[in-house]
């Protein structure tokens, strides 16, 4: 039944080569400021739209939502790409045998998608709220809808919904994101980011209805967010490296899980239909 709802010992090296590193632009300076929402969204143009995407991320929100809002953190320069707007590092070298690999910050409402060790994609989430907390650990892609409906409420649209536990009924999709953790356990994203995700992740491969034969994409879903402080993101205007997540952090994470990630990766890279 498909429910719909809102550790370092293999180093085998993949066949595949490794990307080069991507040519991203930095921001001149790394700094944030508080600002009236409604007077920072009038100074945002048409022409300048692009200006828009690092303050919703920042903020863990959307379009919809940030005109909600009544104060904004606001980064002193938005021309920088989004990789420094998020607390994810850009290369983890624990990482470089695995072909894919994406992680959810609970702590940041934060994610990452990782091909051989380099950053490909990150941006905001909104994930489960005190009393429907998204589960952590390690977790496969499995099947995937374009468009699917929440067994919570049959109004709810989930557009690119990209399940991760079956039994649970927990995964990623688009649906709003209001700036903290909303979702009844599921990992809610940006559509653009939800939609990247459902095309660039794997799906399982059943051998019958009720046994996976090979796993899809590895997730791993990590640390606790204090739903009794005030948002962690504020902090980044008194010290903008506050959210930092450091290559140890995410090693501490993968180490006693590489060993099962590597050997569901060679699954399916020898998988033949």
């Amino acid at each position: 039944m498909i429910l719909a709802s809102c550790k370092q010992e293999s180093q085998k090296t993949s066949n595949k080569p490794k990307k080069a590193a991507p040519t991203r632009v930095q921001p001149k300076e790394v700094g944030y400021t508080f600002q009236k929402t409604k007077a920072w969204l009038e100074t945002v143009k048409d022409a300048d739209s692009s200006k828009i995407w690092p303050v919703l991320a920042v903020n863990r929100t959307d379009k919809n939502n940030i005109v909600k809002m009544d104060s904004i953190v606001i980064p002193k320069d938005v021309s920088g790409d989004m990789a420094y707007y998020m607390p994810f590092p850009l290369e983890v070298p624990i990482l470089n045998d695995i072909d894919k690999i994406i992680f959810f910050s609970y702590a940041s409402q934060t994610f990452a998608a990782y091909e051989y060790g380099e950053l490909v994609r990150t941006g905001p989430t909104n994930m489960g709220r005190r009393n429907a907390k998204t589960p952590t650990g390690l977790f496969f892609s499995n099947w995937k809808a374009e468009k699917s409906t929440s067994t919570v409420n049959d109004e709810w649209d989930l557009k690119w919904n990209f399940n991760i536990a079956n039994k649970l009924g927990v995964g990623w999709h688009q649906y709003e994101l209001p700036g903290y953790p909303a979702s009844h356990s599921c990992l809610r994203l940006q559509e653009r980011d939800a939609k990247y995700l459902y095309e660039w992740a794997s799906q399982w491969v059943l051998a019958d209805e009720n046994t996976v034969k090979i796993k899809g994409t590895p997730i791993v879903v990590f640390g606790s967010y204090d739903f009794g402080a005030p948002k962690p993101w504020l902090q980044l205007v008194s010290n903008p490296k506050a959210l930092d997540i450091s290559v140890a952090d995410i090693e501490k994470e993968v180490t006693p899980l590489l060993s099962k990630i590597i050997a569901e990766q060679e699954k399916r890279q020898n998988y033949k239909e």
